[in-house]
């Protein structure tokens, strides 16, 4: 305005200029442009442009290619520029990389330094050096997010294949962090993994910087970090994580703990594997088809003692073979001194029933392991804190909640008909894991190893590092 008014200073000085008209025109133009000035955004002057994004992409290279496909994908428009200054989300990326020791990752492969002095740089404001921190940034979190996402083998045993994690790519994972409603939260809580995930990494450096951890603690979060990289991505949707070493099944809607309630697990001796399968259906008035190995061990050995009516005491059928259109044997044909000796393996099932040990209803996910999730009408076991007792199957503390919560509604049905099948209307996820280190409030609650699991992981681990 100051350049306006000397402008029309100098009109008015000038012999023989209209003095009015020209006068005011001036003055009234530098007004306009000013209010113009006022009314455009400040990110307009300090934000990159297109073409310092492009610049500071073409001179990573080939490294780049990945990420610019992303940028080309929208525009070239940044990610971690706001308001023309790089976003709290950017210093929280920076962190992220120098602590990456947390995920069992080298920092050094994401260029800390190079990073902290191109974010250093672009406080300046100037819009070639957001765009190389722009970059920088996408490269070092893609590359950080695909390496913390890579999973390593414990174990886990995938029914249904496209339950196995996968890495994706760069472009990927910066689409899914342009997409979350908050980029700072979704860096902050890595809103690419499992909760679990996040909360043991969190409580993990937190407890380090406390100087609150030993290396026999450190090493058992390491590898209870690596079974959490078996659990799905934080993303949409339901499923249901059962951890055998808590005993404890946990119902997930959209990334948070909707509801929880106890389980049964197997023997240390016929232990629950961790596995992920899809829930296709619910068994109702179900069958209880005995292991072979109780056949072998317990009824078998009662009915040498008691004889065949200790099978009709019980309701149990033995069955011709382990098909769909098995039929009924005579029990008193069998050569139970052979089952006993485990040279004959027969199949023998235990008819729906107050008594059945699968309870009301079981929910199916098929597998070769014959591991799902059922009822019990032993509901003391529950009270107990030690709630390894089952043959390997996860009994549940409240079947019909848990299966208002898969069907959105009870199930009702109009007959006592033996093994009615109730179809999902969509499958859901169930992921069995074993955590002897876990989240527990700001903290982590370190579990008995009952299944001798940990050494063997520990062994994986050394060998690793």
């Amino acid at each position: 305005m100051n350049s306006c008014r000397g402008a029309a200073a100098a009109i008015d000085a000038k012999p023989g200029a209209p003095p009015g008209r020209a006068r005011f025109s001036i003055i009234n133009a530098c007004a306009v442009a000013a209010a113009a000035i006022l009314m455009v955004p400040a990110e307009a002057y300090a934000q990159p442009a297109p073409a310092d994004i492009q610049s500071a992409l073409k001179s990573g290279g080939k490294a780049l290619r990945d990420v610019q496909a992303f940028y080309e994908a929208r525009g070239y428009r940044p990610l971690w520029v706001r308001g023309g200054s790089l976003s709290p989300a950017a210093g929280e990326v920076l962190r992220l990389i120098e602590d990456a020791h947390f995920d069992g990752l080298n920092p050094a492969a994401y260029r800390p330094r190079e990073l902290a002095s191109a974010i250093n740089k672009a406080r300046g404001g100037s819009p070639k050096a957001l765009a190389k921190a722009e970059t920088l940034l996408s490269d070092a979190f893609a590359a950080y997010v695909l390496d913390v996402r890579r999973p390593r083998d414990v174990g886990m045993i995938y029914v249904d294949r496209e339950l196995a994690p996968t890495t994706g790519s760069a472009s990927g994972v910066l689409t899914a962090a342009a997409a979350a409603p908050s980029l700072e939260h979704y860096v902050t809580r890595l809103g690419w993994m499992h909760p679990v995930y996040g909360q043991l990494r969190s409580a993990f450096a937190a407890a380090d910087r406390a100087g609150r951890i030993n290396s026999a603690q450190a090493a058992l979060l390491s590898i209870n970090m690596d079974r959490a990289r078996a659990l799905p991505a934080r993303v949409g949707g339901r499923h249901i994580l059962v951890d055998a070493a808590a005993a404890r099944l946990y119902l997930y809607e959209n990334g948070e703990v909707r509801d929880t309630m106890k389980v049964v697990v197997g023997k240390p001796d016929l232990q629950t594997p961790m596995m992920a399968g899809l829930i296709r259906y619910a068994a109702v008035n179900p069958y209880w088809n005995i292991p072979p190995d109780l056949v072998r061990d317990r009824i078998a050995p009662n009915v040498l003692d008691q004889g065949v009516s200790y099978l009709r005491s019980k309701r149990y059928d033995v069955l011709s073979d382990w098909s769909d259109k098995a039929t009924i044997v005579n029990p008193s044909k069998v050569d139970w001194k052979a089952v006993a000796a485990g040279r004959t393996e027969i199949r023998v099932r235990q008819r729906p029933g107050s008594d059945n040990a699968m309870g009301k209803m079981k929910f199916m996910f098929p597998n070769e392991q014959g591991v799902y999730l059922h009822d019990t009408p032993d509901k003391d076991l529950f009270k107990e804190a030690d709630r390894g007792a089952s043959a390997g199957c996860v009994r549940v503390e409240d079947a019909p909640r848990l299966a208002r919560w898969l069907f959105g509604k009870p199930i009702t049905l109009k007959s006592s008909k033996p093994e009615q099948r109730v179809d999902m209307p969509v499958p859901v996820p169930v992921y069995i894991t074993y955590l002897t280190a876990a989240p527990e409030g700001p903290g982590v609650a370190f579990r008995k190893d009952v299944y001798n699991r940990d050494s063997v992981a520990m062994a994986q681990l050394r060998a690793r590092s």
